[in-house]
């Protein structure tokens, strides 16, 4: 579901810059219903027990990567080292943040308690 979730907000961002601002306006129900399904999706998510920080960081990842690398062969945008230093902080960081909600996971299972 996650997985779907990034492909539907990455079609709807890309769908923002091919309206080119509102000169292409056949764009806008893709648009809107990219995002819909998004959030619908990511909700779904959630609702079955993945933690938010971890969701919402791997949804946000995942879109800012493809979005910036589709936009660069679909629209020319730029796509420089930076730009990829950029993404890999970003899948890094994302990275800690998993790592970080399976340790608190493991810790609180150990000692008994409810997940955090």
């Amino acid at each position: 579901m996650l997985s779907a979730a990034i492909a539907f907000e990455v079609v709807a961002t890309l769908s923002l810059r091919a309206m080119n601002g509102l000169e292409n306006p056949g764009w806008v129900a893709v648009v809107v219903l990219g995002y819909l399904g998004a959030f619908i999706l990511v909700a779904q998510v959630l609702k079955i027990g993945m933690p938010v920080g971890v969701a919402y960081g791997i949804w946000a990842a995942s879109g800012v990567a493809l979005t910036a690398v589709i936009g660069a062969f679909v629209f020319g945008d730029a796509l420089t080292w930076l730009i990829g230093l950029g993404i890999v902080l970003i899948i890094g960081g994302v990275l800690l943040v998993e790592l970080g909600s399976q340790r608190a996971h493991r810790t609180a299972a150990a000692e008994g308690g409810e997940r955090p």
